[in-house]
């Protein structure tokens, strides 16, 4: 991929940021982002082979989220956040640019696991719940370890600069679920048009960006084949946020169907956090 395409690319992003109304500071990073790779006198792509990831985050305006994204479009010519944004998020597309996994492996990891990223993806090679999915097993889950590593870049963790971000607390992602529901029942909302699951390519989809302290969050309802399937597309709230760096994280906000927060929202995987929560509401 050219650095002029990535170029392209990063622009893209602000425009759509600035379309959806999200914050100017988001906006210019990606801009200023644009500005250093089109003026850049080396390939982006030697760049990373030769130097690294460092090679890319010494780059003005090209913080750790930002050198990710270009490394995810050198790896496999496609930008997961921007498709996001786009409405054109195809996973099981960007499953098959990893060697070994064609178009029903790729479906099929992406039905069982309910991953829409590479990231995503590579967790789910490492705590085993890659290899329980039909057809994969032990050794091909290796093997899609050992590709995304290199596809990622990844290095050992002891030789790791990166800092390791921040997890919102339960209470801030609940209060940006709320928003974003209450905003997007009103109407208050851009809407994009999903082309999955959307023959008809009807804007449904509200976006919400919105900020709490120094981190960016946006919000969509989940538009997964498992949302379909069991009726959850307007309750299955997927939260990204990001920090300073531009990196991004996600949690998914649904609500309870049983036990002590039956009917309540709350987070996937902090579901101890959430009772911890709701208690200290109700006191």
């Amino acid at each position: 991929m050219r650095n002029s395409q990535i170029a392209d690319a990063l622009r893209e992003m602000a425009d759509l940021l600035e379309q959806q109304s999200a914050n100017p500071f988001r906006i210019s990073a990606y801009r200023r982002a644009a500005d250093t790779v089109i003026h850049l006198d080396r390939d982006l792509g030697e760049i990373l082979d030769r130097e690294g990831f460092e090679g890319l985050t010494a780059l003005p305006d090209i913080g750790y989220g930002i050198a990710g994204a270009i490394r995810e479009m050198l790896a496999t010519h496609r930008w997961g956040q921007l498709d996001r944004l786009r409405g054109t998020v195809e996973p099981v597309r960007l499953f098959q640019t990893i060697p070994g996994i064609g178009p029903c492996l790729a479906r099929r990891i992406h039905d069982a696991l309910d991953v829409e990223r590479l990231e995503e993806l590579e967790i789910a090679a490492h705590d085993g719940r890659l290899e329980a999915v039909p057809g994969v097993g032990r050794r091909r889950a290796a093997l899609v370890r050992a590709s995304l590593a290199a596809m990622l870049g990844r290095r050992p963790r002891l030789h790791r600069t990166e800092p390791v971000p921040a997890i919102p607390a339960v209470d801030v992602l609940l209060d940006v679920d709320r928003e974003y529901r209450e905003k997007g029942a009103a109407g208050r909302l851009p809407v994009i048009a999903p082309r999955r699951f959307n023959p008809e390519r009807k804007a449904w989809l509200p976006v919400l960006h919105t900020q709490r302290g120094h981190r960016h969050f946006t919000a969509l309802f989940s538009n997964t084949a498992r949302a379909h399937e069991l009726g959850k597309t307007h309750d299955w709230v997927v939260i990204y946020f990001y920090d300073d760096h531009h990196r991004e994280e996600q949690h998914t906000v649904v609500t309870e169907t049983r036990g002590p927060l039956a009917g309540h929202r709350v987070v996937r995987g902090r579901e101890a956090e959430c009772r911890t929560w709701y208690g200290h509401e109700a006191a």
